[in-house]
């Protein structure tokens, strides 16, 4: 049975005198697929924009654009809703290759020219910091594949403090490897680079989290990050290692790309003196809609 999910995300930035604005980009509405539905959308920014387009970047995901000519205001908030049918994806490995089961691994030939891009290191290692962390798991898995992916998972969940940060942008993993703590991006990045340090294709996942336990999941209540890992015969499935999350239960996917910055979920500039800049503020509400899944899942 999915779940019926509506997600409510709201970003205000205030001005002390007006000033005017350049175009913005938000990723905010997910795309279909077998693991989520998208039932409705909508959309609305104070000042109103002259216009919003619409395209896909060059992972597909969809990406809206304003634009807002010459009108200047002392606010500028973006409300965005989705209610979508969400499907917890169940034997997520069933599909893997025996040649895969165990580490290391070799991508096909047909596949490795596309996945390449997302193996590749973006952050430097010189002492082998990174990859000296990642292959204490090869070793304590035994090189079971699957045994290294949720020892590593599960260790940053544990091992690491995590710390909201409202500013954007993320850590080095070496500096989280130092530091012990990050945020949810800096967890994901630091997992994302330690799988590509030994071979592995991996890659950022930015979107939303439900969180109805009695213990609320770290990250809940912004924006959210995770990593998705590419294995042979079962594809694409994700981790969240802020919440040692096995697969996609309660990750509500919006974006995925190769590095954090491709994936903002909102970014924009203003024309004006930088210091008339007061701040900003994010909330983002996610709710089940117990009453509708059934009639929804029916007429599907």
């Amino acid at each position: 049975m999915p779940r019926h999910l509506t997600v409510s995300h709201t970003t205000e930035y205030k001005y002390s005198e007006p000033v005017a604005f350049g175009r913005h980009r938000m990723m905010f509405r997910p795309r279909d697929s077998h693991s989520m539905r998208l039932l409705n959308t909508q959309l609305s920014i104070i000042p109103r924009p002259l216009r919003i387009s619409w395209a896909y970047d060059v992972f597909g995901n969809s990406v809206a654009y304003a634009e807002f000519g010459s009108v200047r205001s002392s606010i500028l908030a973006f409300h965005s809703e989705i209610t979508i049918l969400h499907y917890e994806q169940t034997d997520l490995t069933s599909l893997l290759s025996d040649a895969a089961k165990t580490f290391p691994f070799s991508y096909p030939d047909q596949e490795l020219s596309d996945i390449r891009p997302v193996m590749e290191l973006r952050f430097p290692d010189p002492q082998h910091i990174l990859k000296s962390w990642a292959e204490k798991f090869v070793d304590d898995s035994r090189h079971v594949t699957l045994s290294l992916l949720t020892s590593m998972a599960e260790s940053i969940r544990s091992d690491f403090t995590y710390r909201g940060r409202p500013k954007s942008g993320t850590q080095s993993p070496i500096e989280t490897l130092e530091l012990r703590s990050g945020t949810c991006r800096d967890f994901a990045v630091l997992m994302i680079e330690a799988l590509r340090s030994i071979g592995i294709a991996a890659r950022f996942v930015s979107g939303y989290l439900f969180s109805a336990g009695r213990v609320p999941r770290r990250g809940a209540g912004s924006t959210h990050a995770w990593v998705q890992v590419y294995l042979p015969g079962c594809g694409w499935f994700e981790i969240d290692p802020t919440n040692g999350i096995f697969g996609n239960r309660d990750l509500i996917r919006i974006a995925v790309a190769t590095n954090p910055a491709q994936a903002l979920p909102l970014s924009g500039t203003f024309v004006g003196n930088p210091g008339y800049f007061l701040g900003m503020e994010v909330s983002v509400n996610v709710v089940e809609n117990k009453n509708k899944t059934a009639a929804v899942d029916r007429g599907a």
